[in-house]
């Protein structure tokens, strides 16, 4: 049987609600900071039921486009429409606690066997990737390059070759598990203060106290608005 004669899928009545959104944020000149009209309204002007504009505000905000303040409404975040595609997003969500599980194992022992073996070269390292990202979230940015470059340079004190291996081989799933974490709202400063505190046991020699800050900073990146969405609520028609 020929795969083109398989099921056909509808798009979720949510899929709608976000692809009117983003007409309505592009047509009505809406720009960064602004609130976008309450829920109650937005449904009754689409002729939807609220839980539908609540999951299609949801997918905004994993997208980085809207910004919820609880409690006071939802808020452009970017003016850029360019989104990542809803079926993307769904894939992004299954892969992301595998490779969360995958950092936590890997990253945990590379933190406790810094400790043991780093050198003054790799200190020296560490504390310049701190204060890359505290530079950068100073001026207001993520801090991503100094996230990256502080986890490679705990990988590198580790002076584990297999273990080294093993992250290159997940590298791009960790950027996106890094993209995904410092987009939350008010991460940037608590990731940094983690990996402050993770620096000080590398420097201390003290293996369980390493990994034991890397461990709770990982489970701080594990806490994402992505993985509690889900995909498949909808109303019916």
């Amino acid at each position: 049987m020929s795969d083109a004669l398989r099921p056909l899928t509808r798009p979720k009545l949510y899929e709608q609600v976000v692809v009117r959104l983003r007409e309505h944020i592009a047509a009505s000149g809406l720009d960064v900071g602004d609130r976008l009209p309450p829920e109650r309204e937005l449904a009754e002007r689409l002729g939807v039921s609220r839980a539908s504009v609540r999951q299609a505000i949801v997918v905004l905000e994993v997208q980085g486009l809207v910004e919820v303040r609880h409690g006071g409404g939802t808020y452009l975040a970017r003016r850029d429409l360019e989104a990542e595609p809803v079926d993307e997003l769904v894939a992004r969500r299954d892969r992301l606690p595998d490779v969360l599980d995958a950092r936590e194992g890997l990253e945990t022992k590379l933190a406790e066997l810094a400790a043991e073996r780093r050198t003054t070269a790799d200190l020296a390292e560490i504390d310049a990737a701190v204060a890359d990202m505290r530079a950068q979230v100073e001026r207001g940015e993520r801090g991503a390059d100094g996230d990256r470059r502080f986890h490679a340079a705990v990988t590198a004190a580790a002076h584990s070759s297999m273990l080294a291996e093993f992250m290159r081989t997940i590298a791009a799933e960790i950027a996106e598990s890094r993209q995904e974490s410092l987009r939350q709202p008010h991460r940037p400063p608590k990731s940094l203060a983690q990996h402050e505190r993770i620096a000080d046991a590398i420097r201390a020699g003290q293996p369980r106290a390493a990994a034991a800050a890397m461990r709770r900073h990982l489970r701080t990146v594990s806490r994402v608005r992505l993985l509690s969405w889900n995909p498949d609520a909808d109303e019916p028609r």
